[in-house]
């Protein structure tokens, strides 16, 4: 790794970052609102497009993290990481069948989050706390990633000084960064990650196609690269007294493998973030296009992984594998286009980072402050709110990668995505039938949680003893499997199981101010805005 600082590369860099810094203020704009509501801040108005929406979800769900991580997986241990591909294809036929149903029904009742539905659905303020805590939580680690790989590019930059140097200077890029991404969101909302996505997906692309062409040449081909990474993952761990990795996986771990490429896929449009670039969409017609044409961005991934293996070919050695590809990147390209594949990097954080503080936001206003704390908020003040708990969700992203190691940045979303899926019942069930008891989802949820929670806590690593992974034994099969989807199995025995005896007993089922015409309402199907009252309505489940 160089010690000094790559002044060209430092310079491209920060043009591209000027340039989308000015685009996000002048987003506010873009497609300028009459009035200062949620609906406009958080979710744009409602008014995008087939293109804008492929644009703002491809930024959404493929950050400057999965850039860095994907790959870095590879690095470190081999095909298993590539399970993020199949997770992937696996994601777009699950969402085809939910997403246009919770856009029409949120379209038909105003519905800005999962939280407002699921209350509007159940008529429990209760469940619809439970899946609005959840998102916030799993979202919160979520930004903190974003900014560990901006911080990754910028140490590969140089910039900031060794470990040794005062906290303020080193730290003080990212603080940059940070300052410019809240100013901009709190100003332009959800139209600032829009219009900055097309810069951002642009250069990925480029990027990567050069990338995948450039760097295989410069390593005397693709046959070069895998014998080379074959041979680094034959090495025996001392820890572990196993090979380190392995080119292709084994049959040991299809367990693991299957289980976690499934749970991540139903996970991946539970967390809010998905939710809020899917609800800005103008029509149900535009979700359906994007879930057909959303599968280009995984042919991207599969090229973008095998940067890990050629991180291994050009002999890239790092203490923190989030480094690998960065470090790549200044290894094999001229100063010029490290510095334009450094600005994808970030720009590729700025964007996800943007719409998931808004999302998280956005949860809080609607389902915490607005049902429990001011019910009779208007618009404008619950906009306010939301562009203030923006801020907070930001600085409190931030606070998490300045004092903590990054790999607990890492376990925490790992955790966060066990979390996540827990709310699955309630949301895609509660958009097919309303079978389910409220209260039988609500404990199916917390046992999901709890579970969760401490069975990775109890998976250790050889350099942590606890949160040091995400999968564990299956009870009952005795096959190492992703925990989220065990915790999620055994959330929806209970939540079946409960739903039956409180049926039989005829407990309060509450109210559902949903009718079915609703799920299948588009853009032109004028719905009226349902609100619940602010007492009197099950406020205690």
């Amino acid at each position: 790794m160089n010690d000094g600082v790559n002044g060209v590369a430092l310079t491209v860099f920060i043009l591209f970052f000027l340039a989308v810094t000015v685009m996000g203020f002048l987003a506010a704009r873009w497609r300028r609102a009459e009035n200062d509501s949620l609906d406009e801040w958080g979710l744009g108005g409602r008014s995008f497009g087939t293109w804008i929406t492929w644009f703002l979800l491809g930024g959404d769900l493929y950050t400057a993290y999965t850039f860095v991580a994907v790959p870095a997986a590879i690095y470190a241990a081999g095909a298993s990481g590539f399970f993020a591909v199949p997770y992937t294809i696996l994601v777009y036929p699950l969402i085809f069948t939910f997403l246009p149903r919770l856009w029409s029904v949120s379209h038909k009742h105003g519905y800005v989050t999962t939280s407002d539905f699921v209350r509007g659905r159940f008529g429990s303020k209760g469940l619809s706390l439970a899946v609005a805590v959840t998102g916030i939580l799993a979202t919160m680690p979520y930004i903190a990633l974003q900014l560990v790989g901006i911080q990754a590019v910028l140490d590969v930059l140089g910039v900031g000084g060794g470990e040794n140097t005062n906290w303020f200077v080193k730290d003080l890029p990212l603080l940059i960064a940070f300052g410019v991404l809240a100013a901009y969101t709190y100003s332009s909302g959800l139209r600032a990650p829009a219009l900055i996505a097309f810069v951002k997906d642009t250069l990925i692309y480029i990027v990567i196609a050069v990338a995948i062409i450039y760097i295989p040449i410069k390593l005397g081909g693709f046959d070069n690269i895998f014998a080379a990474a074959g041979e680094k993952f034959s090495q025996i761990n001392p820890a572990t007294e196993k090979p380190v990795g392995a080119l292709a996986p084994g049959s040991t771990g299809t367990w693991t493998y299957a289980t976690l490429a499934l749970g991540s896929a139903l996970a991946l449009f539970m967390y809010p973030h998905s939710i809020t670039a899917t609800l800005s969409s103008k029509s149900r017609e535009v979700i359906r296009r994007n879930t057909t044409i959303l599968p280009l961005y995984s042919l991207m991934l599969g090229l973008l992984a095998l940067l890990g293996f050629m991180a291994i070919a050009a002999g890239v050695k790092v203490q923190n594998g989030q480094l690998a590809i960065p470090q790549l990147f200044e290894d094999m390209f001229p100063d010029w286009f490290t510095g334009v594949a450094f600005a994808a990097i970030g720009i590729g954080a700025l964007v996800p980072a943007a719409i998931m503080s808004i999302a998280a936001a956005n949860l809080f206003t609607r389902n915490i402050y607005k049902d429990f704390i001011k019910p009779d908020a208007t618009p404008e003040q619950e906009t306010k709110v939301s562009k203030l708990v923006s801020l907070l969700v930001k600085v409190g992203a931030l606070a998490f990668v300045l004092t903590m190691d990054k790999t607990v940045a890492i376990n925490f979303q790992l955790l966060g995505g066990i979390w996540i899926l827990q709310t699955m019942p309630a949301l895609v069930g509660g958009l097919f039938t309303r079978w389910f008891h409220r209260w039988a989802l609500l404990a199916g949820w917390a046992v999901g949680m709890v579970y969760g929670t401490l069975a990775a806590y109890g998976v250790a690593s050889p350099t942590q003893k606890h949160f040091g992974g995400s999968a564990k034994e299956i009870p009952g099969i005795g096959e190492i499997g992703y925990i989220g989807l065990t915790a999620f199995v055994l959330n929806v025995v209970v939540t079946v199981v409960l739903t039956f005896v409180l049926k039989a007993v005829k407990a309060p089922e509450g109210i559902d101010e949903t009718s079915p015409a609703d799920y299948t309402a588009d853009a032109g199907d004028k719905g009226v805005k349902v609100e619940l009252p602010a007492v009197g309505v099950d406020a205690g489940h």
